[in-house]
C-alpha cells in the first residue's frame, strides 16, 4: 500500500470513528429541559435535568432562557441563553462558570460564548434567571 492509499485509509477510518463517536455524547441541544420559571421580562428559565450534581453543599447545573424579546446586539439579535452555573444554597450566591448567548431559540447559532477563568460568588439579582434557578435548586424538600 502506498502513502496515498494509507492517509486515504486512515482519513476515512477518523471519519468514521468520529461519525460514531457523536451519537455517545448527547449535544447541548438534545439535554432534556423543564421549565422551572420565568424571569422578571418573562423569559422562560428551563434546567437542562441531566446536568444537575451536587456536592459539599453546591448545586451545579446548566439553565436556559429564551428571550421573549430578542436582545439587539451588533452581531444580530439575541434570542435564548445557556449558563453553567455553581449555586450555594446555604449562602444564597451563585457563580457562573460559562455563558452561551444564542441568535435562535433552540441554542444552535452562537452569538457570543465566554468562560469564566475564576468564578466568583455573588448574590443574584431578585428576578435574574440566577435567582430563578437558585430558588428551584434550593428549595426545602
Amino acid at each position: 500500500m502506498n502513502w496515498t492509499s494509507r492517509c486515504r485509509l486512515i482519513v476515512c477510518a477518523a471519519g468514521v470513528a468520529s461519525y460514531h463517536m457523536s451519537f455517545l455524547v448527547a449535544p447541548a441541544a438534545a439535554q432534556e429541559l423543564v421549565e422551572i420559571g420565568t424571569t422578571m421580562v418573562g423569559n422562560p428559565v428551563l434546567l437542562e435535568i441531566g446536568s444537575v450534581r451536587r456536592a459539599n453543599g453546591i448545586v451545579h447545573a446548566t439553565v436556559r432562557a429564551r428571550f421573549i424579546q430578542p436582545v439587539k446586539t451588533p452581531g444580530g439579535d439575541l434570542r435564548s441563553s445557556r449558563t453553567i452555573a455553581m449555586f450555594d444554597c446555604a449562602k444564597w450566591v451563585v457563580a457562573v462558570k460559562e455563558n452561551w448567548y444564542f441568535l435562535d431559540e433552540k441554542g444552535q447559532k452562537i452569538g457570543s460564548h465566554k468562560v469564566v477563568g475564576i468564578p466568583g460568588y455573588g448574590s443574584p439579582i431578585k428576578g435574574s434567571l440566577p435567582d430563578v434557578a437558585m430558588t428551584y435548586l434550593c428549595k426545602k424538600p
